[in-house]
């Protein structure tokens, strides 16, 4: 190993994660950006400032032999924040041909199932968090940032902070809703957050300094859609007629 490349590549590394941290980027972002970089580190001995054109299609090649095309797109972007930010140099875009993108249309759960969906979900938090996802049509990220204070209940909405690209927005507040989120709050009566994590269980959940997490989530969604016969669905479908008990 080249000591010199080595110890030269991590501190433009180190750099790079400065550069997207000032940029206020999300952590998912950063992790795949960063990730990218070391990736490419790895694949040409830390020796990536100067890669020309031709390496850089013939690595991209590679990783698209590999990895999805969404992976490999992160990759491309991560490589362009490091160029322009870090190196100061105009970026080029490697030589690549985009696989044909399959035109699918997403399967969307139904109120039946999801109404299965949520009987056979035996956590409190987690059938209260589901519900919410479902009637507000939220990603995973949006509903873990809720606050209380995002509950505006006299114009019937909730804001949405931080969504797909840094933006906020307001989406409205089905009446369902509102009552099952007042009834969850009034169980773990956290200051801030919606959906505090469960470390302490709800009985401590008032001094929960993070929201539930995310892998516990997606595990616990993923064994209950099993358990009742559902195949991986788009669960961002808004509606105002289910109340989960």
């Amino acid at each position: 190993m080249n000591t010199a490349a080595s110890a030269h590549f991590d501190r433009q590394y180190e750099l790079h994660l400065k550069h997207l941290k000032l940029k206020g980027l999300q952590p998912k972002t950063i992790e795949a950006y960063a990730r990218a970089i070391r990736r490419l580190g790895g694949y040409f001995s830390h020796r990536i400032d100067e890669l020309t054109e031709a390496q850089l299609t013939a690595y991209f090649s590679d990783l698209i032999g590999t990895h999805s095309w969404s992976a490999v797109k992160l990759d491309l972007y991560g490589l362009k924040f490091y160029t322009t930010h870090v190196l100061k140099k105009p970026w080029v875009m490697p030589n690549l041909i985009k696989p044909p993108k399959a035109q699918r249309l997403p399967d969307i759960v139904t109120v039946e199932e999801a109404k299965r969906l949520f009987a056979a979900t035996r956590v409190v938090s987690y059938r209260v968090f589901y519900f919410t996802l479902y009637s507000l049509g939220l990603r995973l990220g949006e509903g873990l940032r809720l606050q209380v204070g995002d509950i505006d209940a006299v114009r019937q909405r909730v804001h949405i902070r931080d969504a797909k690209g840094n933006r906020d927005r307001f989406v409205p507040l089905p009446q369902s809703t509102h009552q099952l989120l007042r009834r969850f709050w009034q169980v773990h009566r956290h200051p801030v957050l919606l959906f505090p994590n469960r470390h302490r269980g709800l009985a401590g959940a008032a001094r929960a300094t993070t929201p539930l997490d995310r892998g516990g989530v997606q595990r616990t969604l993923r064994k209950v859609s099993e358990a009742c016969g559902l195949k991986k669905r788009s669960p961002r479908t808004r509606f105002d007629t289910i109340y989960p008990s």
